[in-house]
């Protein structure tokens, strides 16, 4: 009887290797790998090495040092302190428009009325809605009523626009008075702050002017009259009062020179001065303290 054979080890038909003994052939893909895994950790540790060297370089330039200063929550962290608190608003760039430190009266609504800060809103209205009203205006006696009336039938939300700015003219105004009054009321005008309260004296008399010399260019006859009414007035002022009123007409009666003036007066200078002083009101309602408290 024939002694039989032993069966014939299983063959892994892409490498020819038994099943029984391992395997020690490797396969392309595996040595692959392996070089990529081995490049990769190299090129990983020079990229962090580079990332840190840039970091390095940025948080050492003088915008860095500038921008975020040593009190910055940027830099240390933040823990809730008064000292950081001061440096949270310091060295913001938004923050820093306002005082460290406010007084519990001077955000009660009941007692400001917020009528410092509607002014303002009031102003950026009448600016924004200023620009939109001066891409369809002319100031020329021959187009600016034509163009008024173009403007409130021709064009898109025209009339709406037109109507928010003259009420937000006279609402500012209003505001601005009342304003006024509140401070005085309060005896806020009282020292330190007295030098503030002839700016906010002032404020008064530019926000009358241009609301004012914006009553001109619709250039319809109630304008027109106002103004003859106003710089008649003007006129009657001793030592100066004729050579003003004719700077402002552009000459001895009312014309294309009075309406350009007073065009480039309520759309340029005006508002330029305006935004000047309301900077230096603001900033001495920091210098001085804040708002101030009740008597």
């Amino acid at each position: 009887m024939a002694t039989p054979t032993s069966a014939p080890t299983p063959t892994d038909t892409a490498t020819g290797c038994g099943w029984a003994d391992r395997c020690t052939h490797e396969r392309p893909s595996d040595r692959k790998a392996d070089t990529v895994a081995d490049d990769k950790k190299p090129t990983g540790q020079a990229l962090q090495e580079q990332l840190g060297q840039l970091t390095d370089q940025v948080q050492g330039s003088q915008a860095w040092s500038s921008i975020f200063r040593p009190g910055s929550i940027f830099r240390k962290g933040y823990n809730d302190s008064p000292r950081n608190r001061s440096y949270v608003i310091m060295n913001s760039v938004l923050y820093h428009l306002h005082p460290v430190k406010v007084k519990r009266h001077a955000v009660k609504v009941s007692y400001t009325l917020c009528l410092g800060g509607l002014s303002f809103f009031l102003f950026i209205h009448l600016t924004v809605t200023g620009i939109f009203l001066m891409f369809f205006y002319r100031p020329t006696t021959a187009m600016a009523w034509s163009d008024i009336q173009t403007l409130q039938t021709a064009v898109g939300f025209g009339l709406l626009v037109r109507n928010m700015h003259r009420w937000a003219a006279h609402l500012m105004v209003l505001s601005v008075f009342l304003h006024m009054a509140r401070v005085f009321y309060h005896g806020a005008y009282k020292p330190p702050r007295e030098f503030n309260w002839v700016i906010g004296v002032m404020l008064l008399q530019f926000t009358l002017l241009l609301s004012f010399t914006g009553y001109l260019l619709p250039w319809d006859q109630l304008a027109l009259w106002a103004v003859t009414v106003g710089t008649n007035m003007i006129g009657f002022t001793p030592v100066f009062g004729d050579q003003v009123r004719f700077v402002l007409l552009g000459g001895v009666e009312i014309g294309t020179d009075t309406l350009l003036r007073w065009y480039t007066l309520h759309v340029l200078m005006l508002p330029f001065v305006l935004v000047i002083f309301m900077a230096i009101h603001f900033w001495r309602v920091r210098k001085d303290g804040g708002i101030s408290g009740p008597l």
